[in-house]
This record gives C-alpha cells, sequence and structure tokens, in this order.
C-alpha cells in the first residue's frame, strides 16, 4: 500500500509539471500517461482532435468483453494568469499532508491514483475489465469527450458503470447542472467620438444584452424549483470575459464577451438562450442597423455540456455504494464529462478524492490522505471485478 501512495505521489509530480492549460496542445502530457501505461505492458489509444494536437487515453484492463468500468478523468488544467501563488504552480510542493501544484485536486491526483493503481488491477486476475479513458479540454465544455465517446464505439467497447473522479470528498454524485458556453460577437460602426451619432457603439450594444441576460438570470433565481437538492436551485448565468473598443475617443466598432448559462435538469436551456437571441435580434439589431448595414450581433453556442441526469445513475451509484457502504447521494451545480457519458446512456456517477472548494483557485492542493483513499476506493474497485 506504502508503494502504491508513493508511486502515486510521483505520478502526481509528473502530472503537475506539465502546463496542460485547456485549448493548448497536450502531447507532451499525453506521452508521459502513454509511455506510463506501455511500460506495464498496457495497450494505449489516443483519440485525436481535427487538428491533431490534442488527444484523449483509452485504455483497458482485463478481458475485452461487455460490461466492466471506465475510470474517468481530464487532463486540462485552467490558467493560473492573474492568481498569487506561494508556490510555482507547475511543480509539486508537499508542505506536511499537502500536495500543491495547478490541477492537484482538479484532476490530476485521481489520474495519478488510477495509474498507480494499474499494478494493482493487474494483478487482481479481472474478470471484467477496468477502462481507463483521460480526456482532453473538460474545463472548457468537454471538448473532448465526443472523440472520445466515437473512439470507444469504434472499438465496441460497453461498459455497465462509468466513474468520474472529478472531486467529490468520496461522496456519490449522481446529477449536475447542464453548461451552455456562449460567446457573442458584436461588430459596431466607429466613428469620432464628437459626435457620436452616426456611429454604432459595439460595447453599448453589449451593456445592453448583458443587462437583458442578468434580467433573465434575476427572473429564474426568483422562481427557485421547489424541493430541489441543486444549490442554487435555479439556472444561473455568468458573464466571464468582455473586450472591445479602440479607443476612448471613437464609438467602439466591435465588442466580444463569453459567457455561460448552466441549466437545470429537465429545463429547456435552448429556450432559455433563444429569449436572449430574440431579444439581440427584435430589439437590439433594428436599431442598429438602421446607423451601420453591416452592423451585426452573432450569439454563438460554443460547446452545450449535457446535464447528468440522475435518473440514469442507479447501477453506477449501486457499484460504489456496495464498496464503499455508502448510501447517501447528492447533486452539484459544476458541470463534468459525466453529463456526455450519461447523455449516451451509460449508467455514470462522480466520484472522487478532494473537494472542488480548493480547485481553480491560487494554491491549489491535494492532501495525502484523500489520494490514500482513491487508492484504496480503486484497490476495492479491483477486488469487486475479479469476484
Amino acid at each position: 500500500m506504502a508503494d502504491t501512495l508513493n508511486s502515486a505521489i510521483e505520478i502526481l509530480e509528473n502530472l503537475v509539471g506539465f502546463d496542460s492549460v485547456s485549448g493548448r496542445p497536450n502531447q507532451a502530457i499525453v506521452g508521459y500517461i502513454k509511455d506510463t501505461l506501455e511500460a506495464q505492458g498496457v495497450d494505449v489509444i489516443l483519440s485525436y482532435d481535427v487538428d491533431g494536437e490534442r488527444a484523449n487515453v483509452f485504455a483497458t484492463i482485463g478481458p475485452r468483453i461487455d460490461g466492466g468500468i471506465v475510470l474517468n478523468g481530464h487532463t486540462d488544467v485552467v490558467p493560473v494568469e492573474g492568481q498569487d501563488w506561494a508556490s510555482d504552480p507547475f511543480k509539486l510542493t508537499r508542505i506536511d499532508d499537502r500536495l500543491y501544484g495547478r490541477g492537484s485536486v482538479d484532476m490530476k491526483g485521481f489520474l495519478a491514483c488510477v495509474m498507480a493503481s494499474v499494478p494493482v488491477f493487474q494483478a487482481a486476475q479481472l474478470t471484467r475489465p477496468i477502462h481507463i479513458a483521460f480526456t482532453y479540454d473538460e474545463e472548457i465544455g468537454g471538448l473532448g469527450m465526443p472523440v472520445l465517446l466515437d473512439s470507444m464505439e469504434a472499438l465496441g467497447c460497453k461498459p455497465s458503470v462509468v466513474i468520474v473522479g472529478e472531486p467529490t470528498e468520496m461522496n456519490i454524485v449522481t446529477g449536475h447542472k447542464a453548461g451552455d458556453e456562449m460567446r457573442t460577437e458584436i461588430t459596431g460602426h466607429e466613428v469620432h467620438s464628437s459626435d457620436p451619432r452616426g456611429g454604432v457603439s459595439a460595447i453599448s450594444t453589449a451593456t445592453r444584452l448583458i443587462a437583458k441576460i442578468e434580467e433573465i438570470g434575476a427572473r429564474l433565481a426568483a422562481d427557485p424549483v421547489p424541493g430541489s437538492p441543486y444549490d442554487p436551485p435555479y439556472a444561473t448565468f455568468n458573464i466571464g470575459t468582455i473586450e472591445g473598443g479602440a479607443a476612448r475617443n471613437a464609438t467602439a466598432g466591435w465588442c466580444n464577451f463569453d459567457w455561460e448559462f448552466r441549466g437545470m435538469p429537465g429545463q429547456d436551456s435552448r429556450a432559455i438562450i433563444g429569449e436572449i437571441e430574440d431579444f439581440a435580434a427584435q430589439e437590439l439589431l433594428p436599431v442598429m442597423k438602421a446607423v451601420s448595414p453591416k452592423a451585426d450581433i452573432k450569439i454563438i453556442t460554443e460547446v452545450a455540456v449535457p446535464p447528468l441526469d440522475d435518473r440514469n445513475a442507479a447501477r453506477a451509484a449501486a457499484f460504489v455504494s456496495e464498496i464503499t457502504g455508502q448510501n447517501s447521494q447528492s447533486v452539484v451545480s459544476f458541470g463534468t464529462d459525466a453529463g456526455y457519458f450519461s447523455d449516451k446512456g451509460l449508467s455514470t456517477v462522480v466520484f472522487g478524492p478532494g473537494t472542488i472548494r480548493r480547485a481553480h483557485g491560487a494554491d491549489e492542493y491535494i492532501e495525502v490522505t484523500e489520494l490514500q483513499q482513491g487508492l484504496n476506493f480503486l484497490r476495492a474497485v479491483a477486488e469487486k471485478l475479479a469476484c
């Protein structure tokens, strides 16, 4: 057991050392994972994005038959720019029981537990397979998941259970909200600010559209879903970034902003986003085009992350419950790759070491004892699948 823990810490140190921020080529970290698995005799299959710059990792241990489980995690992390770290975020730093580094808890800690447990899986004489599935670009909408699912289908992989190892404090999570990753691009018309009447300020248009988004968000918040286990019990918006204009003495010729909508399971997210699109088309755009025919508003859905539907989680939840003895289940508001698996009809839960409260911020860390919890669970999984 101590050897497995030491191996997990060493692997985590290597994983954290890769600056695998979402949206960037990830050949380096994927190459390390592939080499590490293949050195233990595990065949690895990579599936790539259209540019061949980012890849998912897929491997199977045990018999090539239907059933078994998928252990899923993502290799990408969020950026560190603008954060005040006490140590190098891309160098694992241990202080007492804490292991600091970007991605240590979200979710390279789980990846390290899975990779360190490969010898345990191999020694267990599995009667059902364990599939390892590590994806790219989860943090920006799960962009790697459609590619992974196509690859799994081509391989004829039909698991019974999927466990997504996001940090849940080792609690069984059976549902989460949807996530629509949105971008709005506004084209205005530049004129000198001494007489802005002949121009169209893309920034001013953006503020009106953002105000509409906030208005709808306030309406949803004022009408929470009765008895909902979600916190908050309603859909939410967030405006994440905004940029535009060229100078203070000219009307802004352009403005772009990125935003998201986290809809409740069972809610018609497209209808709510459609309300925003209608406002732009019917209220804002005609006024803009009356001044400049080239003015435009584009509202783009970059990714639509499906919700994790707890109605499809029973088999996976029962599997984890049998191993851990846990009977309680919960839901979360953050999104994961689990929604994609569930949307394909695969029974899926989110269950992993550490807490999401430490994710994405400065001085992110996972505790050594939390890694041990993850390793203990994976050992129990191997024993269960050897029965």
